[in-house]
């Protein structure tokens, strides 16, 4: 079965539209990846200022793959020469999990 990976992000109220921007920016950047299943970003609605990025995958080396090649060239776009564009979130967690069951919505 597949893995899911969820990226915790803090994000303090004034950079919540700038990640959002960079997100979307990136928007297509996952879905060409090999193993990539699915992808959300979630946005907080109340009482906490944590975002979730919530990514599936077929298995644990996709993931890797994707972790040493896609994704470390878009987080280090939009640097200009000697410098790195500043985080929006002020804090990352990755919590990882294998998914053990899963259900869809019934066919008609």
């Amino acid at each position: 079965m597949s893995v899911v990976k969820i990226n915790v992000l803090t994000v303090p109220a004034e950079q919540r539209e700038t990640l959002e921007k960079r997100f979307a920016s990136r928007a297509h950047a996952v879905e060409g990846s090999d193993g990539f299943e699915w992808f959300e970003l979630l946005r907080p609605v109340e009482g906490t200022d944590t975002y979730l990025v919530y990514t599936r995958w077929r298995d644990e080396e996709s993931f890797q793959a994707w972790m040493e090649g896609p994704m470390k060239s878009a987080h280090q776009g939009g640097a200009t020469e000697g410098e790195r564009t500043k985080p929006a979130a002020s804090g990352s967690t990755l919590w990882s999990f294998e998914v053990v069951q899963q259900a869809g919505p019934k066919g008609e």
